[in-house]
């Protein structure tokens, strides 16, 4: 990351109270321009209130949020934020094609550059296709449309993973670094880590409303590596001379197996010779992101009950039209 790079986003000190529930507390963060930045974090964790106030959408309790600084913007026009909401917006019963239209109109936005999102978001066979009978992965197609409409620097993106199937997930992550490359700057939400690990130059996790890991993937990789688990006639001795050759990452675990990483099978094996160690088996720990990330984060909490009889917490209003 660059020192110089100016920022996208920053958030600062961020609370967002409803009565005696918190949603969002101190939480802060920025995201360079030019780069993705990924919310992670299980439903309930924040993310979606943090984005809508970047947006306006929300007022704070506390704490600042800020789009667009000085910089960060093409050739010093206006700041253009395109977003893709939950939920997403669509009319049913209007086609692709003039859910399009629509919002071209109220954003001033000439008819041919409806055409052009249309085949960037590889919905040129569903344009006449009312968005109600669209597949959940077409409906995001078109709401990522919709986002795309005005040429926007800056995305903000909620669960834009959300209805795509395995095949579709492979296209999002091109069509970020297309945008990233050009300047452009993304902030999206997941409830899924391993969904936005190759499509994030940084990680956020929020877990009940507060920040508890910032920084790349491949940082948040190394506190969590894969391991080779081995298990050993004296495990002790094995760590020991595994140590000493300089693989200090093992671990004893409770079944009496010894965990290592970054050793190789055949490095383990020949500590193992040196240590008069006898083998019985090893087999691989292949560490998934989402196990990573439930490692990082509180269960989800249960609903909030009213702070007493007859008045319950205040909630947004729902919506769905992008800024």
């Amino acid at each position: 990351m660059s020192a110089g790079r100016p920022l996208a986003f920053s958030v600062h000190g961020l609370t967002k109270r409803y009565n005696l529930v918190t949603a969002v507390e101190n939480v802060s963060f920025t995201v360079p321009s030019g780069t993705t930045a990924a919310l992670v974090g299980p439903a309930g964790a924040g993310k979606t209130t943090i984005l809508r106030i970047l947006l306006g959408l929300l007022q704070p309790t506390s704490g600042t949020a800020a789009v667009g600084g000085p910089g960060s913007r093409r050739d010093g026009s206006a700041v253009v934020v395109g977003a893709m909401l939950q939920p997403r917006g669509l009319h049913p019963a209007r086609s692709a094609r003039d859910h399009l239209l629509v919002y071209a109109a109220a954003a001033r936005v000439e008819d041919p550059r409806v055409d052009e999102v249309i085949q960037v978001v590889g919905l040129g066979d569903s344009a006449k296709t009312r968005a109600g009978e669209l597949s959940p992965g077409s409906q995001t197609r078109l709401a990522l449309a919709t986002a795309l409409l005005g040429d926007p620097q800056l995305l903000i993106l909620d669960e834009p993973l959300a209805g795509l199937d395995a095949a579709e997930r492979a296209w999002l992550p091109d069509l970020l670094r297309r945008h990233t490359r050009r300047g452009g700057s993304v902030l999206l939400s997941s409830e899924s880590l391993a969904n936005v690990i190759p499509m994030a130059d940084n990680i956020i996790v929020v877990s009940e409303g507060s920040v508890v890991y910032q920084g790349t993937p491949a940082r948040l990789r190394r506190g969590h590596p894969d391991r080779l688990v081995v298990a050993a006639s004296t495990p002790i001795a094995l760590a020991t001379m595994l140590a000493a050759q300089g693989f200090t990452d093992a671990v004893i675990r409770p079944d009496g197996r010894l965990a290592v990483a970054e050793a190789s099978e055949e490095q383990i094996r020949a500590a193992a010779t040196a240590a008069n160690v006898r083998v019985d088996n090893i087999v691989a720990d292949q560490i998934h992101p989402d196990r990573v990330l439930a490692s990082l984060v509180k269960p989800a909490r249960p609903p909030q009950p009213a702070p007493y009889a007859g008045i319950a917490p205040q909630q947004p209003t729902p919506y769905g039209i992008p800024r």
